[in-house]
C-alpha cells in the first residue's frame, strides 16, 4: 500500500494523473472529426480518374488511408436526405424517419420536405433519432463543437443534428442558416452575410469549414469537435471529380497545416445513389423498358377495391411510388386492413411493369433477409401502405405531382475511407454498410454511439 502512495506522489510530482495516464496508454482520440459526404461519388469512377488527380486529395486518402471500396447503404430507396441522415445516426430510415428528400404528409395530404418546418422554416424536426454530433455534445455536456456546411439545407441539417453549434448551406449568391441553432456563432453571422457564394459552391463550402477552423475554436481543447462537409458533383463526372478533388486537398491540407495530421480525423464516403439518366439510352439498345403510371394504377385499384366492397373512395393519394389506403374509410366499413392490403398486392401484381408490392404489414412483421432492405427504408409514419417496386429499366410517372423514377435494381459500390489520427494505411474489400460509420466514430472518441445505432464498429 505505501509503494502504491509513493507511486501516485510520483505521477503527481510529474504532472500525471492516474487519468491522464491511461489516456496517453490507450492514445489520445482527435481533437477534430472532419465528416466528409461526397454526393453521388462512385467507387469505380473514383479509380477510373485516378491518373488525373492531383497528389494531396484522393490520391493521398486512397493511399494513406483506411479504405473500404466496397460499401453500400442498409436500405432503399437511396438518396441524398436519407443517406446523409443514416451516416449522422448510424441507422436506417426504420428508425430515423427521413425516407427521403420529401414525403407524403398524411395529416395534411402534401408533400413535406425533410428539413421545412413552420416554427425556424428549416429544422431537423422530423430527424427522429440522436446523431453523432449530437452524442458529442452530450459526452462533453455541451462543450465540442459541431458546424455543417453543405450546398443544400437537408445535408447541412441532417448531418448536423440536433444541437449543432452552426449549420450553413449554400444558396445562389450567399450562405443561408436557421434561427433553430440558436444562439449563431458570431463569426458565422458574419460570414452568412458577408461571405458570398462562389460560382464553384464546393469551393465555397472548403473556404467556409476553413474559416471555421480559424475562427470558432476548433480543436483548442481536449475535447473532439466535429465539422460536416457536403460536396455535389457537377453535371460533367470528369469535371467533378478533379474539382472535388482540388477541394479535398485544399480542406485537408488547411486543417492539418492548424491542427496536425494525427490530432485529426477524416472520415469520407458518398451519399450511395446515382442520378444518371438512362431512359433514351434502353431504348436505343433495345433493352426491355416501359412507363407505369402511377395515377392510373391507383385508380383502377380504388375500383377493384370499390368492386369488392362497394364503391368509396378507398385510395387516398399516391406519391413516388407508394400508395396511401383511406384507413379511417376501411374502419368505418368495417373492412379488415390487412385483408384489403392483401387484396389490393394481389391486384396490383397482375399489372404490366410492376415486379413486386409490399404492404405495409408485410414490412412491419417480416423478417426474411428479402424484405430488409426494403423494411430500413420504411417508416411507419412517413410511408405508404402499399409500395410499389417496378421492373428494372420501368420509369414510375405520377401525373399528379410530375415526378419520374427510374427503377434500377443494379449494385453500384461506392468508399468510405479513414485517414489521419494514426490509421495505418489499409484496403479492405470486404463489402460493408455505411450505418457502421457513426459507431467507429464514436468508438475511435470514445463516447457512446447514437441512440438508434445497433451496427458494430468498422474497426
Amino acid at each position: 500500500m505505501r509503494n502504491h502512495y509513493l507511486y501516485i506522489t510520483l505521477l503527481a510530482m510529474l504532472g500525471f494523473t492516474p487519468e491522464s495516464l491511461a489516456q496517453k496508454q490507450i492514445g489520445q482520440a482527435p481533437r477534430l472529426v472532419v465528416n466528409i459526404t461526397i454526393d453521388q461519388l462512385r467507387s469505380d469512377y473514383l479509380e477510373a480518374y485516378a491518373p488525373l488527380y492531383c497528389e494531396n486529395g484522393f490520391k493521398r486518402l486512397l493511399a494513406q488511408g483506411l479504405v473500404y471500396p466496397n460499401a453500400s447503404y442498409n436500405f432503399q430507396p437511396v438518396d441524398r436526405a436519407s443517406s446523409v441522415a443514416s451516416v449522422a445516426t448510424g441507422t436506417s430510415p426504420y428508425y430515423h424517419g427521413i425516407v427521403g428528400l420529401e414525403w407524403f404528409n398524411k395529416e395534411t395530404l402534401r408533400s413535406q420536405n425533410c428539413v421545412r418546418d413552420k416554427q425556424f422554416g428549416y429544422s431537423p424536426l422530423f430527424l427522429g433519432t440522436s446523431t453523432i454530433g449530437d452524442e458529442m455534445k452530450i459526452a462533453s455536456k455541451g462543450t465540442a463543437l459541431v458546424f455543417s456546411f453543405a450546398p443544400f439545407a437537408d445535408a447541412a441539417i441532417l448531418s448536423a443534428g440536433h444541437a449543432a453549434d452552426g449549420v450553413a448551406w449554400a444558396n445562389d449568391t450567399h450562405w443561408s442558416t436557421s434561427a433553430y441553432y440558436q444562439p449563431i456563432s458570431s463569426w458565422l453571422s458574419a460570414s452568412t452575410r458577408l461571405f458570398a457564394t462562389d460560382q464553384d459552391v464546393n469551393k465555397s463550402v472548403t473556404d467556409l469549414a476553413l474559416k471555421c477552423v480559424e475562427q470558432a475554436g476548433i480543436g483548442l481543447d481536449d475535447k473532439t469537435d466535429l465539422i460536416n462537409i457536403t460536396y455535389t458533383p457537377g453535371t460533367e463526372l470528369l469535371e467533378a471529380y478533379m474539382n472535388i478533388d482540388k477541394q479535398l486537398a485544399v480542406l485537408v491540407q488547411g486543417v492539418e497545416n492548424r491542427l496536425g495530421r494525427d490530432r485529426v480525423l477524416f472520415v469520407l464516403t458518398s451519399t450511395g445513389y446515382s442520378n444518371e439518366e438512362e431512359e433514351t439510352e434502353n431504348e436505343k439498345y433495345r433493352i426491355p423498358t416501359g412507363k407505369l403510371n402511377l395515377t392510373r394504377t391507383a385508380n383502377l385499384l380504388n375500383m377493384y377495391l370499390g368492386a369488392v366492397y362497394g364503391s368509396a373512395h378507398y385510395v387516398e393519394a399516391c406519391y413516388k411510388n407508394h400508395i396511401y389506403l383511406n384507413r379511417k374509410w376501411l374502419d368505418q366499413k368495417n373492412i379488415n386492413v390487412g385483408e384489403a392490403l392483401k387484396r389490393s398486392q394481389e391486384f396490383l401484381l397482375q399489372i404490366s411493369g410492376i415486379r413486386n408490392v409490399y404492404t405495409s404489414d408485410q414490412l412491419l412483421t417480416g423478417e426474411n433477409y428479402v424484405l430488409a432492405k426494403i423494411r430500413n427504408g420504411f417508416n411507419v409514419e412517413k410511408s405508404g401502405d402499399l409500395i410499389i417496386d417496378a421492373a428494372p429499366g420501368w420509369k414510375i410517372i405520377n401525373e399528379e405531382t410530375g415526378e419520374s423514377s427510374l427503377s434500377r435494381a443494379g449494385y453500384v459500390a461506392f468508399p468510405i475511407i479513414f485517414y489521419g489520427a494514426n490509421i495505418k494505411a489499409e484496403r479492405v474489400l470486404t463489402p460493408v454498410t455505411a450505418d457502421r460509420i457513426a459507431p467507429t466514430i464514436a468508438k475511435s472518441i470514445r463516447i457512446r454511439a447514437p441512440n438508434a445505432c445497433s451496427s458494430e464498429p468498422l474497426f
